[in-house]
């Protein structure tokens, strides 16, 4: 067996998926495995996951895996280490052995918009000073953590610590207990509040604020620090053996960020998954976007001294799959090209029809609109339809794009990762209504990729993490904006935002009506 090349395993622990790959000191993949999470919706507006069916599913990957490098003449035992990414804004609450004691919520969730409205009536300065956030989100694990300790007894009774679904599935690939939580720098802004994002540590002010005693936070580290290593029963189950180092892990957006090329401020990057999310580099805060109703969130990056701020659709991938499993009823991905085929024989705009991808709440200066469609005739096919909900996501970037321009952010090219930038129909969707060249990269694999790159690095088998990162850029395909488009979606955007006007009922209204 090949014993001579080193080979690193990265992880992606996402919301619809989980994605294991192995990757060789070359960058070729040589070894992949994925598999689909379950999301369970309990109540109207709660979304949730069993954080332990990660873990699960990132073995039963790793096994796969294992099976294909012996397949290939190269021993597992090549592997120098192991390092993941996950959601940044999600958590589970565990207890002293390590084990989950609550659901696993993350951003999907609504459930803590009460929460929220109470925090925002404080109108504190110390978030946007602290973190670049100017207020509460029900996206943020800070409120997901109110939430366990006010409503899940077991977490009353037994609970040691909050993590993320990444360190959690880490820390138990190395046999580690509750009070050894960790979190890396840079997903420690994934909680939106609670910390002090220049100086990377807790903030004992907020946490006193938000009512979060500080012995529930996980240990903050660096994503290449060595947190353990690969235990002898998950070693006996996967095939890898033990002993192997495990990085700290990191957060998927900036994983992402890094691996399209987001080393520096000034730059932009779609991360098209289930979160559509559109990021942008910066120097550090920007009092302009660090702004109540902004509907920016601040992070640091993986990288030291990099920063960022991102908009997003909820439900930007999810509705993708929505559309194709629930409304086409196809279940296998390839239906996407062909819902791609159909689509373009419709023009650019559809003829004024319109998706509102709203499918688990409003947010932002809408928040009781839902998931609709608007303006379809007889001529309106599923292939309309599919359009309707490309360009339906594409108008809220529109939203965020005006933000950062605004700001003084440099949005000339727009780098897309993750699964939505093999889809050339909606990249050509996006150029158009964001006026922007876009771009795709030839390593499109997104977090797990450069997963990799950080686990050379934590293994000591690379000295110039950003040098390594740099030598992963090779463009793919771009896409350059059509001018008449653009003016065309630029005036179905303000008639857009008539709709929303319109849509945006209470229930008092609801009953008035």
């Amino acid at each position: 067996m090949d014993m001579e090349k080193k080979y690193y395993l990265g992880f992606d622990a996402g919301t619809q998926s989980v994605k294991v790959a192995v990757y060789s000191e070359d960058m070729e993949c040589v070894a992949m495995d994925t598999a689909k999470t379950t999301l369970y919706y309990p109540h109207p507006g709660w979304v949730q996951m069993d954080v332990d069916e990660y873990y699960r599913l990132i073995k039963q990957c790793m096994a796969s895996c294992s099976r294909q490098l012996e397949e290939k003449g190269i021993s597992p035992a090549a592997v120098r280490a192991i390092m993941g990414d996950g959601i940044i804004c999600g958590i589970a609450g565990i207890d002293a052995e390590g084990n989950a004691v609550t659901p696993y919520v993350n951003y999907l969730d609504s459930r803590t918009a009460d929460d929220v409205e109470g925090l925002k009536a404080l109108k504190l300065d110390i978030w946007a000073a602290e973190t670049g956030n100017a207020e509460p989100n029900v996206m943020f694990p800070a409120m997901f953590a109110r939430w366990f300790m006010k409503h899940i007894p077991a977490f009353k009774e037994k609970g040691v610590k909050f993590v993320h679904n990444c360190p959690y599935v880490l820390m138990h690939l190395a046999g580690l207990q509750g009070e050894d939580a960790f979190i890396d720098w840079g997903a420690m802004s994934g909680w939106g509040l609670g910390y002090n994002v220049v100086t990377k540590e807790w903030s004992d002010e907020q946490l006193r604020i938000l009512g979060i005693d500080k012995k529930y936070m996980p240990r903050i580290v660096k994503p290449w620090d060595i947190i353990g290593r690969l235990c002898e029963a998950d070693a006996l189950e996967t095939g890898f053996p033990a002993g192997i180092p495990i990085c700290a892990g990191a957060g998927d957006t900036m994983e992402s960020m890094m691996g399209s090329g987001i080393l520096e401020a000034g730059k932009a990057v779609d991360v098209a998954g289930t979160c559509a999310m559109f990021c942008a580099a910066t120097d550090g805060i920007i009092p302009e976007l660090s702004v109540p109703g902004s509907g920016l969130i601040f992070n640091s990056g993986t990288l030291p001294g990099t920063y960022f701020y991102w908009g997003m659709v909820r439900t930007g991938g999810l509705a993708l799959r929505w559309f194709k499993d629930s409304i086409c009823r196809r279940e296998d991905d390839d239906y996407y090209a062909e819902l791609d085929v159909l689509a373009a024989r419709h023009p650019a705009g559809c003829d004024g029809a319109m998706f509102i991808p709203y499918l688990t709440g409003g947010n932002g200066d809408f928040p009781h609109v839902r998931g609709t469609f608007t303006g379809l005739t007889l001529d309106s096919d599923q292939g309309a339809m599919w359009r309707c909900v490309l360009e339906g996501i594409g108008y809220d970037y529109m939203e965020v794009t005006d933000r950062y321009r605004a700001a003084g952010i440099d949005l000339t090219t727009l780098t897309i990762t993750e699964g939505g930038s093999r889809d050339d129909l909606w990249n050509q969707i996006k150029a158009d209504m964001l006026d922007t060249q876009v771009s795709t990269l030839r390593v499109a694999g997104g977090a797990v990729p450069t997963n990799c790159i950080v686990a050379a690095y934590g293994a000591g088998d690379i000295a110039d993490l950003k040098q390594a990162l740099q030598r992963q850029l090779a463009v793919h395909k771009t896409f350059g904006p059509n001018k008449d488009n653009t003016a065309m979606y630029r005036r179905q955007y303000e008639q857009r935002r008539r709709i929303l006007q319109a849509l945006n009922v209470g229930e008092g209204q609801k009953n008035e009506l």
